[in-house]
């Protein structure tokens, strides 16, 4: 970019490449296992995934399954055939010299995905999706990737199927990169490919550019991004570490151009322990690459597993019909379907007791306390039963409310208990009518002034004389009744 930018109101246009662990139970082209997150280094190996002489690759067919139910959740052109290829660089974790991928046949292309930014919906064109096989991972030791006293290597992730989504450059933002990150997650642990947990499973690299914001009108020039000389940052983990890098980096190339420095062109690491971007290398072309076709894998034809495979209900129309036929609110409705194992546990529910006590009961109170913990719904494993059972004791009226989710649910959570289990070791069970009203009869009498200020058209005195009663009855009477039981005595 010339230096006459630098007198010019500068606009961020970003693009990314997302790498997406697939979630099967072997490697893309050979039978290793992927689950070596508590392996041994390199024990997850074998001729194939490690490129030894002779060692034929083999197509995993889950991998290409995921790959084409991901095509269909992002409206994507799924070609009749694909090919793949050989992308040659060298990189220590790399252990054949090159990557197993596709190059201009890619099994998806021309989708797109909506995302909500502030209230607004952005339509993020994704040029491509191809499926690929991930590299080794590398452990630095003693520092970062730049201040490291040596570096190890280890294969058990080498192989594992990996699917690259490449968006257009349509972010102008780092809050849309996470905003889009975020959405995407949501699709993909919907459509059962991807496991959030494991390590590694979701890896970004960003593509940017500062131009100016004079020139940017709808879409982007490709002269323009040319000119601006696109900077990638790589190694981002996480939709937060994708903001930062990208708002340092903005920050960065804005200050070079305002300063009268050119941008180079170049591949950046994200240093997240930093919170900053360090240069790693000059940013490679595509003829760098040499790509050429693989030889020992023969064109895929994909024309009928469109058709074939199905695709479950995706959050947005999830979103909708909450709240269309369970009428609820949209932030409720947003809340419930955050993650699959939610949505369908919050059905299970509303399928037994009524909806708007299921809404309750899962988004607010058991979503909040989970949120509290710094937990998820899928780390309950065989206890949401136990939760079901407690929003029996609520809907039965057998204890109250606020016990169920202070003392009940809190305890469910801590101490594993059941909620059986609670209420009778704390006393909960409502008591019955005869004494709610001993309890009522014996506040009034306690409490002259109280009565007196409510005789005066003090409302806020039954509330005072209630909180008497809740206390007489170790909060196990019902709010409601007793308020109407105080105003019965007294009137």
């Amino acid at each position: 970019m010339s230096t006459q930018a630098a007198t010019e109101d500068l606009a961020a246009v970003i693009g990314l490449e997302v790498h997406v662990q697939l979630e099967t139970d072997t490697k893309i082209f050979c039978g290793c296992s992927t689950d070596a997150a508590d392996a041994e280094p390199n024990t997850h190996t074998c001729p194939t995934c490690l490129g030894l002489p002779g060692a034929l690759p083999v197509l995993n067919e889950g991998a290409v399954e995921a790959a084409v139910r991901l095509g269909k959740a992002l409206h994507a052109d799924i070609p009749e055939r694909t090919t793949f290829h050989r992308k040659n660089y060298f990189y220590p974790d790399l252990p054949k010299g090159f990557q197993l991928t596709q190059y201009d046949a890619p099994i998806c292309q021309d989708g797109e995905l909506e995302v909500r930014v502030e209230d607004r919906r952005r339509e993020i064109g994704i040029t491509r999706a191809h499926l690929e096989e991930d590299p080794g991972s590398l452990q630095h030791v003693g520092g970062q990737i730049d201040t490291a006293d040596y570096t190890k290597v280890d294969y058990n992730r080498a192989g594992t199927p990996l699917v690259e989504i490449v968006t257009e450059p349509d972010f102008r933002s780092p809050d849309e990169t996470r905003a889009f990150l975020a959405k995407l997650e949501e699709v993909l642990e919907y459509l059962g490919v991807y496991d959030a947990e494991r390590d590694g499973s979701l890896r970004v690299d960003a593509n940017i550019s500062m131009v100016p914001a004079d020139e940017l009108d709808g879409d982007v020039d490709a002269s323009l991004l040319e000119e601006a000389n696109r900077t990638e940052v790589k190694n981002i983990s996480s939709h937060k570490g994708a903001q930062q890098a990208l708002a340092y980096e903005v920050t960065r190339q804005r200050n070079a151009i305002q300063r009268g420095r050119e941008v180079e062109q170049e591949t950046r690491h994200w240093d997240e322990s930093r919170g900053i971007t360090v240069s790693m290398r000059s940013k490679e072309a595509e003829k760098d690459y040499r790509y050429f076709e693989e030889a020992d894998l023969p064109p895929l034809e994909v024309s009928d597993w469109k058709e074939r495979l199905e695709i479950p209900e995706l959050p947005d129309a999830r979103r909708e019909r909450f709240r269309e036929e369970y009428g609820l609110s949209a932030e409720a409705a947003s809340k419930l379907t955050s993650t699959k194992e939610v949505a369908d546990f919050f059905e299970d529910v509303a399928e037994q007791y009524d909806p708007d006590l299921a809404a309750t009961w899962v988004a607010d109170n058991l979503l909040g306390e989970l949120n509290y913990r710094d937990m998820a719904v899928t780390d309950l494993g065989g206890r949401l039963s136990k939760f079901e059972r407690l929003v029996e004791l609520v809907a039965e009226d057998e204890i109250t409310e606020k016990n169920a989710r202070e003392v009940v649910l809190r305890g469910m959570l801590d101490e594993g208990q059941t909620p059986d289990e609670i209420v009778e070791a704390e006393d909960l069970g409502k008591t019955s009518g005869d004494e709610v009203q001993a309890a009522v009869e014996a506040a009034i009498a306690e409490n002259p002034d109280a009565v007196a200020d409510y005789e005066s058209g003090d409302e806020g005195a039954i509330n005072f004389l209630v909180g008497q009663v809740m206390q007489k009855t170790g909060g196990s009477a019902d709010p409601g009744q007793v308020n109407g039981l105080l105003r019965e005595e007294l009137e």
